[in-house]
């Protein structure tokens, strides 16, 4: 039997940034008959990006309850995608159906050139926005050309080499490369490497946004925060008066939903449960309750909007978390990932995501990285909104209906 190997895969990300570039807008109104089909395949892929995205949120909040969750459904899902491509047979099944794609109305093929689309139009460039993405394999033996190909033409992957069997070298290149993409946001991606790695995928996404309307710093003030009914911290509150933005109550969820838009064609929805409602809320976050809350929204005057400045990040291993969605073979013998190398003596060793959001007066700043280890067996009028409870963030593109950054924040003083 060959000697077991490792494969491992990177994702660095800024997360609302993918926002800022709704799929709708790449396609003309007067499009041929090709645009159309690409505008469905985009439909299509979304609409799997943000059932994956909820379906990842409810597993995370069930292992990290009281805790702050930030990440990115969009980096992890294209890692995934393109982990994809050298898997086979059932596990490229599994793959693909664990990402919440239904293969008979978008195949494997399909899977790919969506991704590649939805990445290519993520990176025009806009004047308001600071918006950088994109991937790297780095190499420590022959890959298949077809596998290698692939991921250049598909997914855009610069392929490093790179000796995995000097650990600290190779540690130092890969967890350099994430911090630079990401402007030091991300840094020490990874903590241990195994001599046996082969490759390491990466994926990047650095976003910057401003808002349409900032915060004004000197509103900013201590206020208290709960965390539970006889428990609070004093935090930073920005606050805003007398001003319009999109706003919905949602009686049915017992939950008031915010949005706050930046400039340049993106938007974080702020959703704030009411006491002892957050499980509710979480238990029915889907595809359909995002659309709802979008298409409910109403611009209301705001007499007072009161919101934490705060500055969070998550770590997880999901390698755990995977297989609750169906994600089981490729951690296994049983995995056939021989696309890659050609052999079956190939698994997903680990799978770490790592994120951070930041948001303040001015704007948001956000960035996450995956990692996935793969390895052979071995009072005024008008409406007052004060978030001093803990709120759900989701960043959702707004045609189609994407969710693309989703967070919980328990408390904004928990880094």
């Amino acid at each position: 039997m060959p000697a077991l190997l490792l494969l491992g895969l990177l994702v660095a990300t800024l997360c609302p940034a993918v926002l800022c570039h709704p799929v709708a807008t790449a396609v003309p109104q007067d499009a041929h008959r090709e645009d159309t089909a690409d505008a469905t395949r985009l439909v299509g892929l979304v609409s799997s990006n943000a059932d994956f995205a909820c379906s990842l949120y409810k597993q995370l909040a069930l292992l990290n309850q009281d805790k702050n969750i930030i990440f990115s459904p969009l980096s992890i899902s294209t890692a995934l995608a393109f982990l994809a491509l050298g898997a086979r047979d059932s596990t490229l099944t599994e793959l693909l159906q664990g990402l919440k794609f239904n293969l008979t109305e978008l195949p494997e093929k399909e899977i790919h050139q969506g991704f590649r689309q939805l990445l290519l139009t993520l990176r025009q460039p806009q004047e308001q926005l600071q918006l950088s993405l994109g991937n790297a394999l780095f190499v420590g033996q022959q890959l298949l050309p077809a596998f290698l190909e692939g991921a250049q033409e598909l997914y855009a992957a610069e392929a490093l080499d790179t000796n995995f069997q000097d650990t600290a070298t190779a540690k130092k290149l890969i967890n350099d490369h994430v911090a630079q993409k990401t402007e030091n946001k991300i840094v020490d991606l990874i903590k241990d490497l195994d001599p046996q790695t082969i490759m390491m995928l990466v994926n990047f996404i650095l976003f910057k946004a401003h808002w349409e309307e900032p915060f004004n710093p000197s509103d900013t003030s201590p206020s208290k925060f709960y965390l539970k009914k006889d428990k609070w911290v004093d935090v930073p509150m920005m606050e805003k008066e007398r001003f319009n933005t999109p706003y919905f109550r949602d009686d049915e969820l017992s939950c008031t939903v915010v949005q706050l838009n930046y400039v340049g064609n993106a938007s974080a929805f702020f959703i704030l449960p009411d006491e002892d409602k957050m499980q509710e809320v979480e238990a029915n976050l889907s595809l359909a309750t995002l659309k709802r809350w979008r298409d409910s929204v109403k611009t209301e005057w705001i007499a007072e909007l009161h919101l934490p400045k705060f500055s969070i990040s998550s770590e997880f291993d999901l390698v755990d978390v995977l297989p609750k969605l169906g994600i089981s073979e490729v951690f296994t013998i049983k995995g056939d990932l021989s696309g890659i190398t050609g052999n079956r003596n190939v698994v997903v060793s680990k799978v770490i995501h790592k994120a951070v959001l930041d948001v303040a007066e001015n704007g948001t700043e956000a960035a996450a990285a995956t990692a996935v280890g793969v390895m052979l067996t071995s009072i005024a009028m008008g409406t007052t909104v004060r978030f001093d409870r803990p709120f759900l963030v989701a960043v959702v593109s707004t045609d189609p209906p994407s969710i693309l950054f989703l967070s919980k924040v328990t408390n904004p003083l928990q880094a």
